[in-house]
């Protein structure tokens, strides 16, 4: 008997507990928005930030919630995302404009040298520890790929010590930037064919003994320029990408060729 009663009062609390916990369920639960869910299932998941927010989750949120009605903000997603979220939301979907990666270093094994040998831990932020790296030039890209283990979709590689984006395969997510230490890589609209590829603000002289390719600040650029979309600070070029209309005359001027210009 006293086995029978204390199976039975177990029985009995863990039927109430059940009950009290399917109460409380009911009554703490936290309603979600359907929409939020369908919005996160069309974006890639790549979490890289391009669209402004933490990611996929933060941005399928915003505009679940109507805190945001730009569909066309997830460049990895293009155009088939923004199609799929305006299809949810019953809106027009915008046109997704394709951005790049753009590496600001020219600094190949042909236009700069090592200053000493570096034996540490093969990574770019390692070595940047150790007097910058171990290429003469301490603003150029290091070369051990950091950038190349982030990027999800093989756009960007290593080519004779020097980062270079593969454009067609580059969704612009942005996590290459990141990732680089000397902040090397930029995201633009792919529709700019010029690009000022250094990050060296030294001196011109320290520069170019640095590295063949490098800007020296001699304002030509700055001076041909008709409208007035690159200017020169730092001993540094830098293009404004909203004013430049892309015609050349920069790179056409400058001695070095620090300037690229694909036609």
């Amino acid at each position: 008997m006293p086995i029978i009663i204390a199976t039975a009062v177990v029985t009995v609390i863990g039927l109430l507990c059940a009950v009290m916990l399917a109460i409380a369920s009911k009554a703490f639960e936290v309603k979600t928005n359907p929409k939020i869910q369908q919005i996160r299932d069309c974006l890639p998941g790549a979490n890289c930030g391009a669209c402004g927010y933490a990611g996929c989750d933060g941005y399928a949120k915003a505009l679940g919630e109507n805190e945001e009605d730009r569909v066309n903000l997830c460049t990895p997603g293009a155009a088939k995302a923004a199609a799929d979220i305006a299809e949810i939301l019953g809106v027009t979907a915008a046109e997704v404009t394709k951005k790049v990666a753009l590496v600001h270093c020219n600094g190949s094994c042909d236009n700069t040298e090592k200053k000493a040998d570096y034996y540490g831990g093969q990574s770019c932020h390692a070595a940047k520890l150790i007097y910058g790296g171990d290429g003469k030039c301490v603003y150029g890209c290091l070369g051990f790929g950091d950038c190349v283990t982030v990027c999800e979709y093989d756009a960007i590689h290593i080519v004779n010590g020097v980062a270079k984006v593969d454009v067609d395969s580059c969704t612009a997510c942005g996590l290459c930037a990141k990732k680089c230490p000397n902040a090397l890589i930029e995201i633009i609209t792919a529709d700019k064919p010029v690009a000022v590829k250094c990050r060296n603000k030294d001196k011109g002289a320290v520069a170019r003994k640095n590295c063949k390719v490098a800007c020296i600040g001699c304002m030509k650029c700055q001076k041909v320029c008709p409208t007035g979309a690159i200017t020169v600070a730092d001993n540094l070029s830098t293009i404004d990408y909203e004013k430049c209309i892309a015609c050349g005359a920069c790179a056409e001027a400058c001695p070095t060729g620090s300037i690229v210009f694909k036609k």
